[in-house]
């Protein structure tokens, strides 16, 4: 499986991306999709997480988008911090590109700045599902011109109630061409969204094993309600991270932590 990112076909403004973000080789991922979609077929995509799945989409979408003001490439992803991301991880690829830009679009941001943002012109759109409908919705998005989709991280986007917007979505954008699902896990609803909406998906499935494994820990600890600040504070104080990210669910609980843990 082993290839180079000049194997894969793209262009030398993304190698020259590629090259500047440090990025020696590609991924297992990254070798198996981008060759499906940048020859036209959809795809449907399982790898961990830290795995490299944003480039294995982004570069085929930046590799056949062109300038111009319309939108051509959508990506939907779960959460606005996600979208955030990818579409930083966008832009690092794209920044040789001339004329083209990407445009995270969420809930949470001043939608003001999202319309002056849509009016000057954008060619790829990350973005929330409630967002993205929304703008619709306004007016102040179009996707006539969209040729194609990527869901990231689908499953957790399906799980989080969002199929519906989804698939308005998907029934809305009858021009695409393209439609990637990129997943850590293939549920039976990623899977049915595959069934109706894509034509002959290339499935591309990544194991992990020792090659393309995250280099990430994880371990869980069971305790109570109550107990949960303490856990917090004492593995701070026992395992001596220079950084660290505290995921809370709701804003009362993010700012109950941030009191607790500034005390």
């Amino acid at each position: 499986m082993t290839a180079s990112f000049t194997e894969l076909g793209l262009s030398q403004e993304l190698l020259k991306a590629v090259e500047d973000l440090g990025f020696e080789e590609p991924s297992p991922i990254q070798v198996l999709a981008i060759p499906a979609l940048l020859t036209g077929k959809d795809a449907v995509g399982q790898a961990q997480t830290g795995t490299g799945k944003t480039a294995a989409f982004g570069l085929p979408i930046l590799e056949k988008i062109a300038s111009g003001k319309s939108v051509q490439a959508l990506v939907l992803c779960p959460t606005r911090e996600l979208a955030i991301q990818v579409s930083e991880e966008l832009s690092k690829l794209a920044v040789h590109k001339r004329g083209v830009s990407v445009l995270p679009i969420y809930g949470g941001q001043p939608i003001e700045r999202q319309l002056r943002a849509l009016a000057k012109g954008a060619q790829v759109v990350v973005g929330t599902p409630g967002r993205v409908i929304d703008h619709l919705q306004r007016g102040t998005l179009r996707l006539n011109e969209a040729r194609i989709v990527v869901l990231d991280e689908a499953d957790e986007m399906l799980d989080m109630g969002f199929i519906h917007d989804v698939t308005r979505l998907l029934d809305r954008m009858d021009k695409r061409k393209n439609l990637g699902l990129f997943s850590a896990t293939i549920s039976r609803e990623v899977m049915d969204i595959a069934w109706v909406y894509q034509r002959d998906a290339e499935e591309v499935t990544v194991r992990e094993d020792e090659q393309n494994k995250p280099d990430i820990k994880q371990f869980r600890m069971d305790v109570s309600y109550d107990g949960k600040a303490e856990a917090i504070a004492k593995i701070l104080n026992e395992t001596g991270f220079d950084r660290c990210m505290v995921f809370c669910n709701t804003k009362g609980n993010t700012e109950r932590i941030t009191k607790f843990l500034q005390m």
